[in-house]
């Protein structure tokens, strides 16, 4: 299976010229599986403390409206998180697209930071905290949404529930790429699966790093993105993450 990872810039006319070179390189590489960064297809608005209605209610309709951009990555299965209004409540939640069944949701994002550049909790409320695998090809896949990430427990369970690929759309700085780098390592390991991410990157203003990766059940890095080269297509076995839940540590019982 062929999965592509990203970085993709936070500027809303370079989003769109980044989104042209994305679509190209999924044409020339054919992937399985393409995964967004974190709600991709708003400028990242939790970097201002106060909620604003009308910005998000801005964010949430750009969401709405980009199942026809996505429509141009078919038949590649799309993964990414997104802003949505539900039964009251305001939610980043995940999501699954496909040419066959068009938009399904997965959970909603649990863990939310409340800090500078990230205040994550004034904007949107935390989910019911389900951490349900979605099929996607013939891949079951578990998300967490960037902070997700560092709730350990959340892989273990998905190891338990035989995944094949943590998907990982994230948000981040450039100051702590490093460790980020090293959280979807461990992730990988504690779940026997390979860990994707793809990640926003600013050129104006913010402080969003970029740096998208993938990597093995055994937490070798197979690849990571870079302003030269922000779009990047892995090659990953289906078999090798089947294998990894009855190797250690995986085997090991709670």
């Amino acid at each position: 299976m062929k999965v592509t990872i990203c970085q993709m810039r936070d500027e809303a006319d370079l989003f769109q010229e980044d989104w042209i070179g994305l679509v190209g390189h999924a044409q020339r590489e054919k992937p399985d599986i393409i995964l967004l960064p974190e709600m991709a297809f708003s400028p990242w608005f939790a970097a201002q403390s106060r909620f604003d209605h009308k910005i998000w209610n801005r964010a949430v309709l750009a969401h709405d409206e980009a199942d026809k951009l996505i429509q141009a990555l078919a038949p590649s299965c799309v993964l990414g998180s997104r802003p949505l209004n539900n039964k009251g409540k305001r939610l980043n939640q995940a999501f699954n697209w496909n040419p066959a069944s068009g938009l399904t949701l997965g959970h909603s994002k649990y863990h939310l930071p409340n800090e500078e550049g990230f205040w994550e909790a004034n904007w949107y409320q935390r989910g019911d905290g389900s951490f349900q695998p979605v099929r996607c090809q013939n891949a079951d896949i578990g998300f967490l949404i960037c902070t997700e990430l560092w709730f350990f427990e959340h892989a273990r369970h998905y190891a338990r529930n035989d995944v094949h690929l943590i998907a990982c759309p994230r948000a981040t700085p450039h100051s702590s790429l490093e460790k980020w780098l090293a959280g979807g390592r461990v992730a990988a390991v504690v779940s026997g699966a390979y860990c994707a991410s793809s990640n926003k990157i600013s050129i104006q203003g913010s402080h969003l790093g970029g740096q998208g990766w993938i990597a093995d059940p055994e937490g070798n890095i197979l690849g990571v993105t870079a302003r030269d080269t922000p779009f990047l297509t892995v090659d990953i076995d289906l078999k090798t993450a089947e294998q990894a839940k009855h190797t250690y540590p995986r085997y090991v019982r709670d």
